[in-house]
């Protein structure tokens, strides 16, 4: 399914992220996600959840942007900083200090879609996976 428009999103979703931290506890996370469409046109991506992990948990949350640019979609962080290209379906690369950051989107049906995010670096060794479910509205 190919979906190049992220306003095809646009909605309350349900994550469910597992984090394999080959250098630490493993993780899981539950929340939701809202994507929505702002007055200036971007979509904006917030997450709030709940993070666990073997002995402890805390609350979560963080907001991105999807911005159309001449040369196509961009998922930015809140304060304006590139994070990576909306290219679903191919895998996007952020280099993030001494860290690299190799992420995918996938949609292969409309209620529900896959990231991936595979991260290396001099302290950090992990696969995040985020799974996320159109919430029903009744």
């Amino acid at each position: 399914m190919a979906v190049t428009d992220p306003r095809e999103r646009v909605g309350t979703w349900r994550f469910d992220r597992d984090i394999e931290d080959r250098l630490g506890p493993a993780r899981h996370v539950v929340g939701t996600t809202e994507l929505a469409v702002g007055e200036d046109g971007r979509v904006r991506w917030s997450e709030t959840g709940t993070m666990t992990w073997d002995g402890g948990e805390t609350p979560v949350f963080r907001n991105l942007f999807v911005e159309r640019r001449p040369d196509g979609w961009w998922v930015t962080f809140e304060d304006g900083r590139d994070f990576h290209p909306w290219s679903v379906g191919q895998t996007v690369v952020h280099p993030c200090g001494a860290d690299t950051y190799e992420g995918r989107i996938q949609i292969d049906r409309p209620d529900d879609w896959t990231v991936v995010w595979n991260v290396s670096g001099p302290a950090k060794d992990y696969t995040m996976t985020t799974r996320l479910t159109r919430e029903v509205k009744r």
